[in-house]
């Protein structure tokens, strides 16, 4: 049970990379599955071969998986390259950058060298009490992004998002507007392998491959599961309105369902290898959860308007029964 919160918390900071591209900014970005790698590759040589502090080690992960978000905003900004295209490109150009950076090796062990969660348990910090402190952790990332998505460069990543068009009209460089977008949403999405990198004790080349699907899950289970009429309604009561606050409300509902999307989309997947799936189907297992969490709103939807119409048709007819009586 710890381990798949755990899981699930250092996730959800790659899912809100995810989602800052994808719901906010509109853009389908692949770049995850290499940037991933790109800071965990990062964060391990720099403590292997340089014995840099694991937390600053942390900070060069989000460095190394920003400039990867940049190079895929230039080429799509700058170059006028289709995103998913450009997205493809960097991410194939990662893979052996990512190689380079870990010294033509596909594995870089971490054993005997001081990690986060090594110094995590020296002091004893473990079981829940590790959950509590990464909790807190995963909080503070979501605040600083809700805080970045309220400042007017924030506003403008929305709006370019919601109107591109509309924004340039305005003066405002929407190409500026992406590179940035796509730079946050990487960097974070390095840090969340530079966490997993020390939690495993060792970075892979292979370790970032499919995760563009876990974050989308993980996004999308999010936002089917907790963006429906009891949530809005709790956002409107006090203390409601002391936790999402009255400005820029959607976003933080939207950041909140993604870290919970997270922790479901882990709990899944382990409650499916519990009852007896090959751990090779976590491709399979990921796929049915998007498609499922992608038709719930629209179950939802048909389910809601079926109920409408058959409570505004049943009197007509129990009024027709009884004239024919």
């Amino acid at each position: 049970m710890t381990v798949t919160l755990e899981l699930g918390l250092i996730y959800a900071i790659m899912a809100l990379g995810v989602y800052l591209t994808f719901r906010i900014l509109n853009f389908p970005d692949l770049t995850v599955d290499q940037s991933f790698t790109t800071g965990a590759a990062t964060a391990a040589i720099l403590m292997v071969n340089y014995d840099l502090n694991p937390v600053l080690a942390l900070g060069a992960a989000f460095i190394a998986g920003a400039l990867a978000g940049v190079v895929t905003g230039l080429l799509h900004a700058k170059g006028g390259i289709n995103p998913l295209l450009a997205g493809i490109l960097t991410m194939l150009a990662l893979y052996s950058i990512n190689l380079r950076i870990m010294g033509n090796r596909a594995n870089v062990p971490l054993l005997g060298h001081d990690t986060v969660y090594s110094w995590f348990s020296a002091n004893g910090i473990t079981g829940w009490v590790l959950i509590l402190v990464l909790f807190v952790i995963i909080l503070i990332f979501k605040f600083l992004l809700d805080w970045f998505l309220g400042t007017d460069m924030g506003l403008g990543l929305q709006a370019t998002g919601d109107n591109e068009e509309m924004v340039r009209s305005f003066g405002v460089s929407t190409d500026a507007m992406k590179i940035v977008g796509l730079a946050v949403s990487n960097g974070l999405v390095g840090l969340a392998g530079a966490f997993i990198a020390q939690k495993q004790g060792s970075a892979d080349i292979s370790m970032g491959i499919g995760l563009i699907l876990v974050g989308l899950a993980s996004v999308i289970l999010g936002q089917a599961l907790f963006h429906n009429r009891f949530v809005t309604r709790f956002a409107d009561t006090a203390v409601g309105r002391i936790i999402f606050g009255t400005r820029n409300r959607e976003v933080l509902m939207a950041t909140t369902a993604v870290i919970f999307g997270s922790i479901i989309y882990r709990a899944a997947v382990q409650g499916a290898l519990a009852i007896g799936f090959n751990p090779n189907d976590m491709r399979l297992i990921s796929a049915i959860i998007v498609v499922l969490a992608l038709l719930l709103p629209k179950w939802r939807v048909r389910t809601r308007a079926k109920s409408m119409t058959t409570a505004k048709t049943q009197p007509a007819l129990e009024g027709a029964t009884n004239a024919k009586a």
